[in-house]
């Protein structure tokens, strides 16, 4: 294991004892797997004396003398939705191990919380000589993780202080290498907007780099690997954009290019900065034939349409026949739509539910049997799921006048104490005319009950319902322009009006 010498001494002695607890981990590992089998065993199961049994093992677990175990406790009481008891585990936790792992992650969510990066730093450093990293050693590859964590915050939060010394400093004390990447590429976004362009490119080139050393295998196939690899494309591409902007075209050409054919799939974003680098250059009809592919996609954006129409007036010296074109294109578009959603139609039944809404009405889904009902499930704090509002909001006001369509959208995981305040002064800040419901927490179980009961994952997640009550389409975000969107969700509506 690697360990940095600007956070650490005796770099030698610590190196042995790494290795005696890599060893070590290497041996307690088999047995630790074990117990979860057995655990997952006795979750999955109906039989009542295996329910005993699991409360049985649950039990010993709290009670044991290592942290692990009661931490592997508190993550089988989440699962079994018993949320008041896994809190306990915790505060049980908190006072037997008051430097242990459950307490790190306490002072390190305070260090989140203070505002300004030397007061940041200044917090850093006293939670990092309360949980130094060499009590924590454990023989895994993101050990460091959660300081890196911290290490990234501040150095992020330096460089939007125009404070590049420190920035620079706390990057290069980062230790997790297959996250770095990641880090990296954080800091160049800090320094872009902050105007900043040479510090940027140097960050952005680094997580490229650092991305790219994990792609086709070259260190492994673990999840961390695949992780670190994941990114590859889309920074070349954002390590292009920054080399655009210092209009270093040709370089910008060769980044571009690349992240282009690392995509294992038509990439919109890519293709565009592609096409940007392309018509910089003046290489137009290389230009053209990258956003003709995302048009006929239908995932061109507003910006890409536009920049699609300019460059085929460039290339036939006028407009005539492109409305004739793109009505082509667009004809294609819908009929290849309509196969997809024909294969993506589900038949499955809608959960019931009773909301409460911002205005302090009774919603249930049972009350609107006859109609068919788009749920939308978000968060103020999900960036993706207000970034989809604008088309919603255009897909709202095509069906206001249909009495037989109705949205609902599901404010739910809340993360403070005023999520209905939150909610509804964001909606109105921005002029939505939505029906807001709030899944908020059962005060016993701490379960967001709605979004559990539709399986959700991960926000946004949006619902066709028909008017019977089945679920017919699952969506996970819309790509591409507000107006494709809209076409998208349409289709869904009258496909599942005509099989209700």
């Amino acid at each position: 294991m690697m360990i940095k010498k600007k956070l650490m001494t005796g770099i030698a002695a610590l190196a042995f004892v790494a290795g005696i607890f890599m060893n070590a981990a290497a041996q307690t590992k088999a047995p630790a797997d074990s117990t979860k089998r057995y655990l997952d065993k006795l979750l999955s199961s109906t039989d009542e004396g295996d329910k005993v049994l699991l409360n049985t093992q649950l039990n010993k677990l709290v009670a044991s003398s290592r942290e692990r175990d009661m931490i592997l406790a508190a993550q089988y009481y989440y699962r079994l939705k018993n949320t008041k008891m896994a809190d306990s585990v915790r505060q049980m936790e908190l006072q037997k191990f008051p430097e242990g792992e459950e307490a790190r992650h306490r002072g390190q969510e305070a260090i989140y919380k203070e505002k300004g990066a030397a007061n940041m730093e200044a917090a850093y450093k006293n939670w990092l000589k309360k949980f130094p990293p060499q009590n924590f050693i454990t023989g895994e590859i993101d050990e460091r993780l959660i300081y890196d964590y911290v290490r990234a915050l501040i150095a992020t939060t330096y460089a939007e202080e125009k404070n590049t010394a420190k920035a620079v400093e706390y990057a290069n004390s980062l230790e997790t290498d297959f996250w770095k990447g990641n880090a990296y590429s954080g800091l160049s976004e800090a320094f872009h907007k902050t105007g900043d362009l040479a510090h940027a490119e140097i960050y952005a080139k680094k997580a490229m780099e650092s991305a790219g050393e994990y792609t086709d295998g070259k260190k492994g196939d673990s999840n961390a690997a695949k992780f670190a690899a994941s990114g590859y494309a889309g920074l070349t591409s954002t390590y292009a954009t920054i080399l655009l902007e210092e209009k270093k075209y040709n370089e910008a050409l060769k980044y571009a290019e690349l992240a282009y054919k690392s995509a294992t799939e038509l990439n919109p974003r890519l293709s565009y900065r592609y096409a940007q680098v392309l018509m910089a250059l003046n290489r137009n009809q290389e230009a053209f034939d990258k956003l003709d592919e995302v048009v006929k996609a239908g995932k061109a954006t507003p910006e890409m349409s536009d920049d699609f129409k300019k460059l085929y007036i460039k290339l036939k010296g006028s407009d005539a026949g492109f409305n004739e074109y793109a009505a082509a294109i667009r004809k294609g578009v819908i009929a290849d739509l309509k196969k997809k959603l024909t294969r993506a139609m589900v038949k499955e039944q809608a959960a019931d539910f009773t909301l409460t809404d911002l205005d302090g009405n009774k919603v249930s889904l049972a009350g609107l049997k006859g109609k068919v009902v788009i749920l939308d499930f978000w968060a103020t704090w999900c960036g993706p799921c207000k970034a989809s509002f604008p088309a919603m909001q255009m897909a709202v006001n095509k069906y206001k006048d249909d009495p037989n369509v109705k949205f609902l959208f599901i404010h739910t995981w809340e993360k403070t104490a005023t999520a209905t305040k939150d909610a509804g002064d964001y909606i109105a800040g921005k002029k939505y005319s939505f029906q807001v419901l709030m899944d908020l927490k059962d005060p016993e179980t701490k379960e967001n009950k709605v979004v559990s009961s539709y399986k959700v994952f991960g926000i946004p997640a949006k619902f066709v319902i028909d008017a019977n009550g089945n679920i017919r389409f699952k969506l996970t975000g819309f790509d591409g322009s507000n107006e494709a969107a809209v076409d998208e969700l349409s289709m869904m509506i009258d496909m599942a009006k005509g099989n209700s």
